[in-house]
């Protein structure tokens, strides 16, 4: 039998404006998106007494600590997509790299970060050893 692991997975949202440069399209000019956020842990020990990984609200809130450096910016201006494009792909790897470290104290590791400005369209980010 192999080691056990457990995902969490919470979401949330936050509002901002981009423009990506270089498109070539429409999506070049600033425009808004109320972009949906899924971030999802790993850990392999349940607390004891509770049972549980960790708990949703604190992962949700350190989610949402990092959100709050996006929201209701425009990206283009929020470093470092001041020099990188604000894409779904890079934001979802920004999000990933600034809630690692905060969840590290809780004995969870990041798994994956999810960014969508659409429901049909997304973009993951992770890193695979």
């Amino acid at each position: 039998m192999g080691k056990p692991v457990w995902r969490l997975t919470v979401r949330s949202e936050f509002c901002a404006s981009h423009a990506l440069r270089h498109y070539e399209g429409k999506c070049e000019n600033l425009h808004g998106h109320n972009f949906a956020v899924e971030a999802v842990v790993e850990g392999d020990r349940l607390s004891p007494g509770t049972e549980i990984v960790l708990d949703f609200k604190v992962l949700k809130g350190e989610l949402n600590t990092v959100l709050d450096l996006l929201d209701h910016h425009n990206l283009n201006e929020v470093p470092p997509f001041d020099t990188i494009n604000p894409s779904s792909e890079n934001l979802a790897r920004f999000i990933y790299t600034a809630l690692a470290p905060r969840l590290a104290p809780h004995g969870v590791r990041m798994h994956a970060v999810t960014v969508s400005e659409k429901a049909v369209q997304s973009a993951t980010y992770m890193e695979c050893d």
